[in-house]
């Protein structure tokens, strides 16, 4: 594709593969020229600070999914399966609705629950550096980054584990819809097929886990009770398709993003290996510095005044949360990874009470990745291949990345 004009100031210019790959010069341009910007490409407000970040989180509406009659207006009526399933999860919507959702799922995501998984998070990263310790290199994303988390998730969820792959490919669809920022409507179509398969599997697991024992997420959530509400099987199912998607992305990404990071940081690894005990805080900061998720948005329901600019109704607001946790006024020297960072307050996981539910886990699966990575590997460095970074602008994660060994 033709490059744009490097003046343009437009979210548009990471559909070049070279912004994409570094798309933090054009952040820090929106941050120090735009902060509050509107985008003439996207037809969408662009917020870059991490305080403006953070109201936008706390002021907008997350109810950002359009009607069916709205789609029918733009020509997009055949989206309307998809954009019925999104209305219904938490991640787009308000209180009441968000408060009563959120806590019947969180009945369910326990820390004790996290806790119980270590052991299996450390077995599957074991088995799958068993499989490629004596090739002498791999391909970090389809061997180990993409795996792990995808066999996790079905012990997570209590589904089949012979079913990861398929679990694993619904995610990418799913998230490569999400983070679109062009129609495509050969996506579309794929997608409205992988969506019908998505919800009869979950709503027949969700039926099947009600008939008998069952210690996944798929039972608890469906079975969760707070103050004698429950989720309807529809919410359950929708909710259950964004953990899923949630829980695959964000760690899959980070796990690629932070041995990155820290192969390309030769100093804080050595200081990582060093001291194991750092890796809480190192895990930190390679959310911190590539965020996996990019942005979010949020709508405007009426009139609003942000930081001089007027926000009309129906407009559209994207928190920039990868330039967000760049921006040097919150946090010191920010283009420099240092794994000991403190008061290291990231937006990598949302805000308040759009918080990720899955943050602990995450944390957990990326840590014990990383750690077993940099310990059994321990010549592992960057082969010559040059990396390659997802096309997704708004889930930022190695499409491949080559080590050797």
């Amino acid at each position: 594709m033709a490059t744009m004009s490097p003046t343009i100031l437009s979210l548009y210019r990471l559909l070049d593969p070279e912004v994409l790959a570094d798309p933090y010069p054009l952040y820090r341009q929106l941050r120090d020229e735009a902060p509050v910007y509107w985008d003439p490409y996207l037809h969408v407000w662009v917020v870059t600070r991490h305080r403006d970040v953070v109201e936008v989180l706390r002021r907008f509406s997350a109810q950002r999914v359009p009607s069916a009659e709205k789609l029918g207006e733009l020509g997009l009526a055949h989206l309307s399966p998809i954009a019925r399933l999104m209305a219904e999860q938490m991640l787009f919507l308000d209180p009441p609705q968000h408060t009563r959702v959120r806590a019947l799922v969180a009945a369910a995501f326990t820390p004790r629950r996290v806790e119980a998984l270590r052991d299996h998070i450390q077995e599957v990263a074991d088995t799958l550096v068993d499989a490629v310790s004596r090739q002498g290199g791999m391909d970090v994303m389809p061997d180990f980054a993409h795996r792990l988390p995808a066999i996790v998730m079905t012990r997570t969820l209590g589904t089949p584990a012979a079913d990861y792959p398929r679990l694993k490919a619904w995610s990418e669809a799913f998230s490569d819809m999400l983070g679109a920022i062009q129609h495509n409507p050969g996506v579309a179509a794929g997608l409205l097929t992988r969506l019908e398969d998505m919800t009869s599997y979950f709503r027949a697991a969700v039926r099947q886990q009600a008939t008998g024992p069952a210690t996944g997420l798929v039972a608890e959530i469906a079975a969760a009770e707070v103050d004698g509400d429950s989720l309807s099987e529809d919410e359950a199912v929708v909710n259950l398709i964004l953990t899923m998607v949630g829980a695959y992305e964000t760690t899959s990404h980070l796990i690629g993003s932070g041995l990155l990071t820290l192969l390309r940081t030769p100093t804080e690894l050595d200081r990582l290996r060093a001291d194991p005990d750092l890796m809480p805080s190192a895990v930190d900061e390679m959310l911190r510095y590539e965020s996996p998720i990019q942005y979010t948005a949020r709508l405007a329901l009426a009139d609003t005044e942000f930081r001089g600019e007027h926000i009309a109704p129906g407009q559209a607001v994207l928190a920039l949360i990868g330039a967000a946790n760049r921006d040097p006024d919150q946090f010191p020297d920010p283009d420099r990874v240092d794994i000991t960072r403190r008061d290291n307050h990231h937006l990598a996981f949302g805000w308040a009470n759009h918080f990720c539910l899955g943050a602990v886990l995450a944390r957990a699966e990326s840590a014990i990745a990383l750690s077993t990575l940099i310990r059994r590997l321990p010549e592992i460095g960057l082969s010559a291949e040059p990396v390659r970074w997802r096309s997704n602008p708004a889930f930022r994660g190695p499409a491949s990345l080559t080590v050797a060994f």
